[in-house]
């Protein structure tokens, strides 16, 4: 009969005295042998360990502690070869006051650096001329920052940036993931992968220290 292990990328513990299938893999199987599988410990959390914040189990490990209690089973793995456990001794308490005040604090940041950013495209490329420009040649005669043309490019750049992000309102327009979004996938991505690989090395030193111990 075969098995199917999942692995997941990355997984978040906190107070636990074990690291079981369950917290780091998917299990498809029978009922009854799935849940039993995803009880199974992969790695105990000793008093010595509690100090650590990080855990690295690999797809062998799963396997190892699924096969010695399940040795006639077949076990395909369907996921992740490594999975990152971050791992917290106590819950950390959400206080929303902190959190209210880093949304505002982040807010801030990005209204101010982008006002700048827009303002310094515009001084760089000199829009206000090109707009004087534009309409002597529409309307025939020069007007300082004619408000014609202001006007609308201002509402129309507002709109570009809520369509570009795919917010307006506190709504999402489209279920297309925003370029926000996006980014955090891929520095969320680069970040597990580098800790994986970090984690592999050190896991590898280990055990070479340990060889050459007499």
């Amino acid at each position: 009969m075969d098995i199917y292990i999942k692995p997941k990328k990355k997984a978040t513990l906190s107070e636990a005295s074990g690291i079981t299938v369950k917290d780091v893999a998917e299990v498809v199987a029978d009922n009854n042998i799935a849940k039993k599988i995803e009880k199974l410990t992969v790695q105990t959390i000793t008093d010595d360990d509690k100090d650590k914040k990080n855990f690295l189990i690999s797809v062998t490990d799963i396997i190892k502690v699924i096969k010695a209690k399940y040795p006639d089973y077949t076990i395909n793995n369907v996921g992740e070869t490594d999975t990152w456990v971050q791992y917290a001794a106590q819950k950390s308490v959400d206080n929303p006051w902190w959190k209210w005040a880093k949304i505002a604090f982040v807010c801030v940041v990005l209204a101010v650096g982008s006002a700048t950013a827009i303002m310094a495209f515009h001084t760089d490329s000199q829009i206000p001329k090109v707009f004087e420009n534009f309409y002597r040649l529409l309307a025939g005669h020069e007007q300082t920052n004619p408000r014609i043309i202001t006007i609308p490019y201002a509402i129309g750049l507002a709109v570009g940036i809520f369509a570009f992000y795919n917010h307006m309102m506190g709504k999402k327009l489209t279920d297309d993931p925003t370029p926000i979004e996006v980014e955090m996938e891929q520095y969320e991505n680069h970040v597990t992968e580098t800790m994986v690989d970090l984690m592999s090395i050190r896991e590898a030193a280990e055990q070479e220290k340990k060889h050459e111990r007499p």
